[in-house]
């Protein structure tokens, strides 16, 4: 296994700045009306410059998430569009919300194990294995699977959001996805850097995911620990 592989493609900072602030918004860490501290001290607060933080204060006012009062400050809003690169990213830090990256472990084009439920079209398909964060605290394991027939994985083009590389890279889009929550054991092949030991049980999580196709074209699992992170879903 390809050990310890660091993924250099992380998203742009802009980009994992309008996560984090939409992701406390849909956790209710800022509060509908809430003004924004001002830009300035914003930004030497998140370590950033001011003009990254008005380039993510930009996508919240596109999705509707942020109104500008000229002269007074930037106000939060929840009637806007939560929905956002990690908008099926499940895991929340305790407190809530928490911006998501990943450490890619390894990456192979195998033939899929028994074990696996049906999903895709052929015998073979790209795994995917990554150590997930939130606000830089490891929260989950997760094994991935996207069926051989969507096309080949590329390790050197991976993003922390491998849904947008499915996009941008083997053009499709996941649309839906089914989640089963339970318990498991942690994986033997689990790197020391997950807290949780080999064969600990915690929370476990089985997706099937579609794109446009009427079957599931990927599979993937999730470990995570619990004392860090929980699985959380909103309904509308």
């Amino acid at each position: 296994m390809q050990d310890d592989l660091q993924n250099s493609n992380a998203l742009p900072m802009y980009v994992q700045i309008s996560e984090l602030l939409i992701r406390d918004i849909a956790a209710g860490r800022l509060m509908d009306g809430e003004r924004l501290a001002p830009e300035r001290d914003m930004a030497n607060s998140l370590g950033i410059s001011v003009g990254t933080l008005r380039k993510a204060l930009a996508i919240l006012e596109t999705n509707q998430l942020l109104e500008r009062v000229q002269g007074s400050g930037n106000y939060v809003r929840h009637s806007g569009r939560t929905d956002s690169v990690y908008a099926m990213f499940r895991l929340e830090l305790p407190v809530g919300g928490g911006l998501p990256r990943a450490d890619i472990l390894d990456v192979a084009y195998v033939e899929k194990p028994q074990d696996l439920p049906a999903f895709g079209r052929t015998k073979h398909g790209n795994r995917i294995r990554r150590l997930r964060y939130l606000n830089d605290i490891c929260v989950a394991l997760e094994e991935i699977w996207l069926d051989g027939s969507m096309g080949q994985v590329d390790l050197n083009l991976l993003s922390d959001s491998l849904y947008q590389y499915y996009k941008d890279q083997l053009g499709f889009w996941i649309l839906r996805a089914e989640d089963r929550v339970s318990i498991g054991a942690v994986p033997d092949w689990s790197p020391p850097r997950f807290d949780l030991p080999i064969g600990q049980i915690t929370g476990y999580i089985e997706r099937l995911s579609w794109s446009e196709l009427s079957i599931p074209i990927e599979f993937s699992r999730t470990w995570f620990d619990t004392n860090n992170a929980h699985y959380v879903q909103r309904l509308k």
